[in-house]
């Protein structure tokens, strides 16, 4: 990559990522609160990544995600998966018609700029089989015929972290497709006063208007490729996901805790997401806070946790914090 001057690049930057802050306003007049979980989804359109969410009900997931997209103003589609759900249901169908004796296809809900797959630990093996071929080759097979999905896709899957009765085990496979898994947590006292105050009506509720279009945020991701990452902040990562699968070097009682660390999509997510975080900040290079503000949202799903761990009721954030207190920061 030739040399970029950092200080021309975040001038673009603040001129061409002015829709970020007017989305974030926007979206801030529909949703209460949920600002890290905003931003997280800011990151994975800048990055072209998919984000899981977990959280109990009633957090304003689905919310947040309808609000994105109508900011956006971009095709979206929620996709209720319950255990009866096909492939055919969500990527779509050949249909005969007798009147020309062909088949022609019906192209289903997956072809869409944002998919809410809510409750996706709910669906049966085959249709994250036919989710995952969307998400990771964006591009989906009906019959004979490979039709590519729009751009941007971004599929944003809910899932309950409470009630597990009916559910299939996400495959570790797909839950390494996803950029981020963010954990959505409860509103502040000050918060849920001021979401009585304007959602216990019968009124219909607020809607977004559309600030930007999904071309501008291709274009965005066009600078977020050139923003400088230092070779030490580059090193500071790998040596990172280098600790999740060799956490003994770090500190020998983590070692029995793991029984797989982050493969390599985790080191280049998380320099991906760095980058898209200090564009979202209107800077054109990457800081050591970029990492570690991401970190746990990139890396908590990749770390696999021995049962001796899930015995002693640790988990895969206890053990990043470790990590993070004992490397050395660049």
């Amino acid at each position: 990559m030739p040399n970029i001057d950092t200080e021309k690049l975040a001038e673009e930057i603040r001129k061409q990522g002015v829709w970020t802050e007017a989305v974030k306003e926007e979206m801030a007049r529909v949703v209460v609160g949920q600002g890290d979980l905003i931003d997280r989804l800011l990151v994975g359109l800048l990055t072209n990544g998919h984000v899981l969410l977990e959280g109990v009900p009633g957090l304003a997931k689905t919310l947040t995600v309808n609000t994105l997209a109508g900011a956006l103003a971009a095709q979206f589609q929620r996709i209720q998966f319950t255990p009866d759900l096909l492939p055919a249901d969500l990527v779509g169908t050949l249909i005969f018609n007798p009147g020309t004796n062909e088949f022609t296809p019906k192209l289903g809900p997956v072809f869409s700029n944002l998919v809410l797959a809510d409750e996706i630990n709910r669906a049966p093996a085959k249709v994250q089989s036919a989710l995952l071929e969307a998400m990771q080759e964006r591009q989906v097979t009906i019959g004979d015929t490979t039709y590519r999905l729009p751009d941007p896709f971004l599929v944003l899957a809910t899932q309950n972290p409470i009630d597990q009765e009916g559910t299939y085990q996400l495959p570790e496979a797909q839950l390494d497709r996803f950029l981020f898994k963010v954990h959505v947590d409860y509103p502040s006292i000050e918060e849920e006063r001021i979401i009585l105050d304007r959602m216990a009506t019968s009124a219909p509720k607020l809607k977004a208007r559309a600030i930007v279009d999904p071309e501008t945020v291709v274009a965005s991701r066009e600078l977020v490729n050139y923003i400088y990452v230092d070779d030490g902040v580059k090193d500071f990562i790998v040596r990172l996901v280098h600790a999740t699968r060799y956490p003994g070097e770090i500190d020998p009682a983590l070692q029995p805790l793991v029984r797989a660390g982050a493969s390599p999509r985790g080191t280049i997510n998380l320099t991906l997401a760095a980058k898209a975080n200090a564009f979202l900040k209107g800077r054109g290079y990457v800081v050591p806070q970029d990492v570690k503000d991401l970190v746990y949202d990139i890396l908590r799903h990749r770390i696999l946790l021995s049962y001796e761990a899930e015995a002693e009721e640790i988990t895969s954030e206890q053990i990043i914090a470790t990590i993070l207190d004992r490397m050395p920061v660049p």
